[in-house]
Order: structure tokens, then sequence, then C-alpha cells
């Protein structure tokens, strides 16, 4: 299940968010200001931030700049500022992703779906079994327990066929 964090000041637009979101099956967290977005990243692992751009305490483009210090977590922007240089200007302080408001959130939804679709290319190459066994397909890196372990060539083939 992947995790997404909800930030917004309007609270029916994280409620209607949050409710499309939560039928597809996600994991939603929702913050209604800078302050409770920050504390709810930094103690939570999410896999997605919809974030607003214009929050009062702390402006979404600080709270995305906060973020891009210790996190590469995917950003789609969310916001009402529509100008080409509003746009440009998101991205360039980190946002993956820009929509603006008003919003079809059926839309955001498909937008959503696409991060974790493409995430899920990206982890093909990564097998895991439950907590126990991790194997990296490209580097060839095995894990047990979470901790490497070391494998000959031909060790790692016959895992392989397990």
């Amino acid at each position: 299940m992947f995790n997404i964090l909800i930030v917004d000041d309007e609270i029916k637009i994280t409620q209607v968010i949050k409710a499309y979101l939560d039928k597809e099956g996600y994991n939603c967290i929702v913050a209604n200001n800078g302050e409770q977005a920050l504390k709810y990243f930094y103690n939570n692992n999410f896999d997605l931030i919809i974030l607003d751009r214009m929050i009062p305490d702390i402006s979404g483009e600080d709270i995305c700049k906060k973020i891009r210090e210790t996190s590469m977590v995917h950003i789609i922007m969310l916001t009402a500022k529509i100008e080409d240089e509003d746009r440009i200007d998101g991205f360039n302080i980190g946002c993956d992703d820009y929509v603006c408001k008003p919003f079809n959130v059926k839309e955001l939804v498909l937008r959503v779906k696409a991060v974790f679709r493409k995430m899920d290319v990206e982890n093909k190459d990564l097998l895991k079994f439950s907590d126990e066994l991790e194997i990296d397909m490209n580097s060839h890196e095995v894990k047990v327990r979470g901790k490497k372990v070391e494998l000959t060539n031909t060790e790692y083939k016959i895992l392989l066929l397990f």
C-alpha cells in the first residue's frame, strides 16, 4: 500500500482528494498547514506528496525545498498559481508535477496512479520476499534480514533458480 501526504489549507479540497484516493486503496494523511506537513513528513515514510503551493504558515515552496534537502519523494504541486513562470518556478524548486486549481480530481487520481505505475516498473528488478530476503537483479546484491550477503556468481545463479 502506498502512503500519500496531502497538504492543503483548504479542508474541503483535502477531504475530496482523500476520499478519492482512499477509494483507490491508498493510505492518505492530511495536513492543513506547513508545520503539520513537515512534522508528518519527518515522522513517516511517504511515497508521494500532494502539496499546495500557497499555505499561510509555511509556503509550499519552502516545504518543497525542505523536503528536497533529504528526500526525492515524488511531489505533485497543487496550486492556484497558473502562469508559465509559476509553473517553471515550481519545477525549479523541486516538484515533479504541477496541477493548477481548479482541477479535476479524477485527473489528479490518474496522475497519482501514473506515478506509482512508474515506480513499479523501476522496482521490477528488485525482488523482495517479506522482510527476510531481498535480491537486486541489477547490482546482484543480496540481503538477508537487511544485511548484505556476499555470494559467488554460482551461488547467486543457484539462488535465482529457487
